[in-house]
């Protein structure tokens, strides 16, 4: 993407990184981040997604565990060297590095629909365990050399240590036997060089054998090692030497054990560098209520509720209100013009968009209304403020048909323009017309462009292109007060004498001059604010009655839909009213069967009567049966005679014949013992109890029955 330096100074862009950057931990990020620019979109889009993820984890209690960490590059540069040896806390740093890639690769996949993106990311390194054990091996957790890294290294501590309560023991005794003379001093021993001695007056120094150490000031006190402890000392120092050499020997051996895994190490360290950019934009986005909009791949660009995050900031600081803007560009409506009195928004309109545009291009969320849309642009041209050069000796207008000139040779339809105040800074006439002739090639170009103006014949202009729109920022005509709110649709006023009477322009000098200018021209504003107002009122009107219309079509379709399935479950509870009502009066004569046969009723009685009843039963189903298959003929034949071809005939046919196949392939799947089932039609729920060929047994709880599998659909 091209955007000049001047252009990002213009919207603000390095001051929004500056307040992106302390939220890092690293200054390297910290550096990083101010030197942020827009990206490519692919890139862009996998920064959003990762910035958005980590957002959501501090709206929940799924706190990504990502701590302060220290940079280990310089390190890794060095381990390289032959014969290198890193010092104590460059282990650490690495042990605390691997650990740290450890405890996300282990968290990330626990919400990998959470974390997609940030767990791809962490799952792609190679944890190696053994940078740890090996760190671990020689370090305890105080940061000290074991005396366990090697054997030697024990040894000689042990030594040391013997060496030392050698010395102890051996002065306090020294000490005791000459505290019972007069040869020590007051103070009876001192410190020199991290070593006891003794206070000896000088008069008796000769009467103490040892090592002198040193005076006193004024000469009147000897310090001295006694002999007994020198030759321990001695010892002491040697071994102290020899663990010196031992610890070097051990480090350096560690340092290239680890440089075998210089390359993971470097890529850890990647990693860590973009995982603090990722939550550094998260916490800013936070602070700023940023959100992933929908990115486009198509030229559709509809910002709703947008805020500019530094004025938000400023004013939220300050407890000011702030606006947030609508509107939308697209290949059918790529211009804007922004009209209306000055100090009511233009500008700040035009940054936002801006500056928005810079920040979801260079992965920042964005604080506008979460089903917002956007889309990349190649360049983004500006062309905002007072651009006079006192080095170049350019006045303002000159100096902006400089800007004005690059403009028109760099833009294309991948282009955004934002142009204040376009065309001013000359002869009003000319520079209008000059200006128009700009609007004009910008929009043979079908570049994309936001413009604020003053002049009558921009808003004219614009009114007859077809992919161009007028706006205005909202005055109150009332009050004379600005609302800092945008109305896309209709151009605004710029309200010249109004303004200057609110600001104690005198009557007199305001009358005068609405005499110089013509009655035409004074109005001409003034009517077509009004007539833009009424075209808004009525496209206003017009999407009402479009939204109201398919509102109401859809009702009636969902009416239409709810009847249709009122009528069939009506179907359905008659029929297995009228189901359930034959079966209890079937049960009912079994049941006086049975009351017979228990008052002596002979069974040959008994069986005749049950006989009889089957034959109805028998009679009446085929009845039924053969109801039902006349009256099917019929549906067919009426369906046959509305289908005149047959080979639409045959396709129907095979394609029953596939459902009535998949139907016994889906069967043969969930068919089986416990299966919960309901005969079709029928809302009484059984289990399949036993399965004997096509033949199923349903228990019902009170009773059971055998039916025909086909007959059954599962719950």
């Amino acid at each position: 993407m091209y955007i000049n330096k001047a252009d990002l100074n213009e919207l603000e862009f390095p001051q929004l990184l500056a307040e992106i950057a302390p939220f890092a931990y690293s200054p390297k990020t910290r550096e990083k981040i101010l030197e942020l620019r827009p990206m490519k979109i692919d890139e862009a889009e996998i920064s959003l997604k990762k910035t958005s993820e980590y957002q959501s984890s501090f709206e929940s209690s799924n706190a990504i565990p990502f701590d302060e960490y220290e940079d280990i590059e310089s390190e890794l540069k060095l381990m390289l060297i032959e014969n290198y040896r890193l010092e104590n806390v460059a282990f650490i740093k690495i042990k605390t590095l691997t650990e740290q890639i450890g405890k996300l690769q282990k968290f990330f996949p626990t919400m990998p629909d959470t974390f997609p993106n940030l767990m791809q990311d962490a799952s792609a390194l190679e944890f190696k365990k053994e940078i740890i054990d090996k760190v671990d091996k020689v370090f305890n957790r105080f940061g000290e050399v074991k005396s366990e890294a090697s054997p030697i290294l024990k040894t000689l501590r042990a030594e040391i240590q013997v060496a030392k309560k050698a010395i102890q023991e051996n002065f306090n005794r020294v000490l005791f036997n000459y505290s019972q003379s007069d040869f020590l001093d007051d103070i009876r021993e001192s410190i020199i060089e991290d070593q006891r001695v003794l206070a000896v007056k000088s008069a008796y120094k000769k009467r103490v054998p040892g090592r002198v150490l040193g005076l006193s000031k004024t000469g009147s006190i000897t310090f001295i090692q006694p002999d007994s402890v020198v030759k321990h000392y001695f010892k002491l120092r040697e071994d102290q030497e020899e663990e010196k050499k031992e610890i070097d020997k051990i480090l350096r051996q560690l340092t290239a054990e680890l440089a075998v895994f210089q390359p993971q190490l470097w890529r850890y360290q990647v990693y860590i560098f973009d995982l603090d950019l990722t939550r550094a934009k998260a916490k800013f986005g936070e602070m700023v209520n940023g959100v992933l909009p929908k990115i486009n791949r198509h030229k559709t660009l509809k910002l709703r509720d947008a805020f500019h995050p530094l004025l938000w900031l400023r004013n939220k600081a300050e407890n000011k209100t702030i606006f947030p803007q609508t509107l939308s560009l697209t290949e059918h409506n790529r211009i804007i013009c922004i009209s209306g009195p000055n100090a009511g928004g233009k500008s700040i309109t035009l940054k936002t968009v801006g500056l928005l545009q810079l920040m979801i291009q260079s992965g920042i969320l964005v604080p506008v209304h979460p089903k917002s849309e956007m889309f990349f642009f190649e360049k983004i041209m500006t062309d905002i403020g007072d651009n006079q050069s006192i080095e170049n000796h350019l006045s303002t207008y000159s100096s902006r048909l400089k800007k004005m000139g690059g403009i028109i040779r760099e833009s294309n339809p991948d282009t955004l323009l934002l142009i204040d105040e376009f065309g001013t800074g000359s002869d009003p006439e000319l520079g209008g017309a000059l200006a128009e002739s700009f609007l004009e090639f910008f929009y043979d170009k079908k570049s994309f462009a936001i413009i604020t103006t003053h002049y009558t014949n921009i808003k004219l202009v614009i009114e007859g292109l077809p992919n161009a729109e007028n706006a205005a920022m909202l005055f109150d005509e009332e009050t004379l007060e600005p609302m800092y709110k945008l109305e896309v649709g209709q151009a605004g006023s710029s309200f010249t004498f109004e303004v200057a009477e609110k600001n104690k322009i005198p009557r007199f000098i305001i009358h005068s001059a609405k005499k110089k200018v013509e009655h035409d021209i004074v109005n001409l504003d003034k009517t077509i604010v009004k007539l833009q107002q009424e075209k808004f009122e009525v496209e206003k009107l017009k999407t009402d009655l479009a939204e109201r219309k398919g509102s109401v079509e859809d009702k009636r379709d969902n009416l239409q839909k709810l009847n249709e399935q009122l009528q069939q479950k009506l179907f359905n509870f008659q029929k297995l009213y009228e189901d359930e009502h034959r079966k209890l009066q079937f049960g009912n004569k079994i049941e006086g069967f049975i009351d017979s046969y228990i008052k002596g009723k002979s069974r040959k009685d008994v069986v005749k009567d049950f006989v009889k009843i089957l034959e109805q039963e028998k009679f009446r189903k085929i009845g039924a049966d053969k109801d039902e298959t006349k009256r099917m003929q019929v549906v067919k034949r009426k369906i046959t005679q509305q289908l005149k071809k047959e080979d639409v005939i045959e396709k129907i046919s095979e394609t029953n014949d596939k459902i009535e196949e998949k139907r016994k392939t889906d069967r043969a799947v969930w068919m089986k013992i416990g299966q919960r089932v309901r005969i079709t039609g029928s809302t009484s729920v059984g289990t399949i109890e036993t399965i004997s060929k096509s033949k199923v047994t349903v228990n019902y709880g009170s009773f059971k029955t055998v039916i025909s599998a086909e007959e059954l659909e599962r719950i």
